[in-house]
């Protein structure tokens, strides 16, 4: 049995909700969120498949736990690239539990993680970029992994994308936190024309060190990467080629990678 606890804590480390459970945990906050919140979930093991929900109206992830994980509440600019709903009001749902065995050798996307953060070190899968424009919460690398597929504008949510801020080298990358077992990624890029350009061209970096190179049409459609079953613990995708195309600003709504866990 995994001890499970989850807390709610103000910007002074004053304790204002708790709840434990062996395997699972349930936490109903009653108060509205103040600025400088953040939900924690503190685990007793370091090496844990963990059904994460920190708010009802955001959803829940199946991830892989090597820690304490800490979600800091946003508030402000922040707060757009989430639903109107999250963190709203004065009732709210949070749960997690420790996923079935079944549950973590099935076949899923396994780049989905509702709740990873710029400070998130301890669940996975984690996004990380070399770039993000202007450093808004709208066009971060977190958002490419949230399981929202909308490409048919830019900014606020639904249209959250990675922005990559016009840079040539602009690279994200994907850590699953230990190996996995893929054989399909799916991109949808940003298709909000005539605003948006697009990629001609892109290349998946494997941590195993392969390497796959796929030219992409213009289209508001996923685009869908299939290949031989490859064990990775990261994929970085990188050497985007814009099109000659006279908008500037080529992004990502979503990536997903298809797979199981090992």
């Amino acid at each position: 049995m995994s001890t499970l606890v989850l807390k709610v804590i103000d910007r002074n480390d004053k304790v204002k909700f708790v709840s434990c459970g062996e395997d699972e945990v349930v936490l109903v906050n009653t108060a509205a969120y103040q600025e400088g919140d953040r939900i924690c979930l503190e685990v007793s093991e370091s090496s844990l498949y963990v059904w994460l929900q920190m708010d009802d109206a955001v959803g829940t992830s199946l991830v892989y736990v090597t820690g304490n994980v800490d979600f800091h509440v946003p508030f402000g600019e922040k707060r757009v690239s989430y639903s109107p709903k999250a963190f709203a009001g004065d009732c709210h749902y949070l749960y997690a539990r420790v996923a079935r065995e079944d549950e973590v050798r099935a076949y899923r996307n396994l780049a989905l993680n509702v709740w990873d953060c710029h400070e998130n070190v301890h669940s996975f899968p984690h996004a990380s970029a070399n770039v993000e424009t202007r450093g808004e919460a709208v066009f971060a690398a977190r958002n490419a992994i949230d399981g929202v597929v909308a490409n048919l504008a830019h900014g606020a949510w639904p249209y959250e994308s990675w922005g990559i801020n016009r840079r040539d080298d602009a690279a994200m990358t994907i850590d699953f936190g230990k190996e996995v077992r893929a054989d399909k990624i799916v991109l949808y890029t940003r298709a909000d024309f005539p605003h948006d350009s697009w990629w001609q061209q892109v290349k998946l970096s494997f941590s195993d060190g392969s390497e796959i190179v796929r030219d992409l049409e213009k289209s508001v459609k996923p685009h869908v990467i299939t290949f031989a079953p490859k064990m990775i613990s990261s994929v970085t995708l990188c050497n985007l080629i814009r099109a000659d195309d006279p908008s500037p600003f080529p992004a990502l709504s979503q990536m997903e990678v298809y797979g199981c866990w090992e």
